[in-house]
């Protein structure tokens, strides 16, 4: 066993120093892990983030008058009052997302309980900012108009919602997008390093020697294993210290401890299904064509994109068999609901299953390439 260990350790060394040695691999993961985070939290937002906003005041009343002042920085810009000949044109245009109409007498309708309406033109075209949009100034007009009726004597509302927002009271989105990006980059690295050291070993002709030393194939792949999860894994951790909370000042509720213990269970899982591919093409082209829809798959599909309840039932039971679905949902117990290990030891089992079931078929395929090489 310790002969064993200490190739493992031999192996790994040397796999360590073929990372160090490529210019490449090591400049892929410093931008995956700092620059990439970043960009991906804070290009695309999905929030209303100071939208171009129009009002045609057909009422001239108080109540419109606070509905304007209503609407403010920063999700939305102050409502430029418009005529009612303008809504069209300046829609088509794109100078506004949103035209608020009131039409007159709205006030005195109000008052009266006759339950007049007011119309919202959005541009769909931005279709996250018009959905999210419309909702907030639901919201808003509601308030102002439930507040200034009750004030009026004409409306006493059996219930008043309070509504309060967890884990992400400002619902900004790079607080979401930022940590789901650091786990989608360990799943990429994870299967494109350790793909990529078995295929480099091929290329430069190295996997010959190795089957000429005394070392077994579960030693190999254990030693590039835990040496590309390594790397992986400390810039997982560097990334969500520095990028996510000091640069992007992103809280994170949870325990990092926690989150790396389970990282360390996916990345086994992730870095065997990479050896896995590789066991499938003989080339660097060949491996990265077969790892593109793998990746897409894992990401999209995961729950770290989208929700997983937003998805058929049938597609939610597939994606079981991958450790990504259950390392996702881990995660964000984590880091987001400061979630312990009495709560999410059932997705640290399931992974470690699934790591074991796939290093297993890993192993089996990487004996019959050695085999074929032989």
């Amino acid at each position: 066993m310790l002969r064993k260990l200490l190739h493992i350790l031999a192996l790994g060394l040397k796999e360590l120093n073929s990372i160090r040695a490529d210019p490449v691999l090591l400049a892929l993961t410093i931008y995956t892990f700092s620059y990439a985070v970043y960009a991906v939290a804070t290009g695309a937002k999905t929030e209303v983030d100071h939208v171009s906003t129009a009002i045609v005041d057909e009422d001239r009343s108080e109540l419109s008058r606070l509905i304007r002042q209503a609407i403010l920085p920063p999700w939305f810009r102050p409502p430029v009052e418009i005529p009612a000949t303008e809504i069209g044109p300046s829609m088509d245009a794109s100078r506004y997302v949103f035209v608020i109409e009131i039409p007159p007498k709205f006030e005195q309708d109000v008052i009266s309980n006759r339950y007049p309406s007011i119309q919202i033109n959005m541009d769909a075209t931005a279709v996250a900012q018009a959905g999210n949009g419309a909702a907030y100034l639901q919201q808003i007009i509601n308030q102002e108009v439930q507040a200034y009726a009750t004030r009026a004597g004409a409306v006493n509302p059996p219930v008043n919602l309070a509504l309060r927002v967890v884990f992400n009271p400002n619902l900004k989105s790079e607080w979401f997008n930022s940590v789901m990006q650091v786990i989608n980059n360990i799943t990429m690295l994870s299967i494109i390093l350790t793909g990529a050291a078995l295929i480099r070993e091929r290329e430069h002709g190295t996997i010959e020697h190795l089957l000429a030393m005394p070392v077994t194939p579960s030693e190999i792949m254990l030693a590039k294993i835990w040496a590309n999860g390594l790397v992986i894994l400390v810039a997982a951790i560097l990334s969500m210290k520095f990028v996510v909370q000091l640069w992007l000042q992103v809280p994170i509720a949870g325990s990092l401890v926690l989150f790396l213990a389970g990282a360390c269970v996916y990345a086994f899982s992730v870095t065997s299904m990479g050896i896995l591919l590789a066991t499938y093409t003989t080339s660097m082209g060949q491996f990265g064509l077969l790892v593109i829809p793998v990746l897409v798959i894992l990401q999209m599909l995961s729950g770290s994109a989208t929700p997983m309840e937003t998805m058929p039932v049938w597609l939610q039971d597939g994606m079981q068999i991958f450790p990504t679905p259950h390392f996702v949902s881990f995660a964000q117990a984590v880091l987001y609901r400061a979630a312990g290990i009495d709560i999410v030891w059932p997705e640290l089992l399931i992974m470690a299953v699934i790591s074991a079931v796939y290093f297993a078929i890993s192993g089996v395929r990487f004996r019959r390439t050695l085999v074929v090489l032989q």
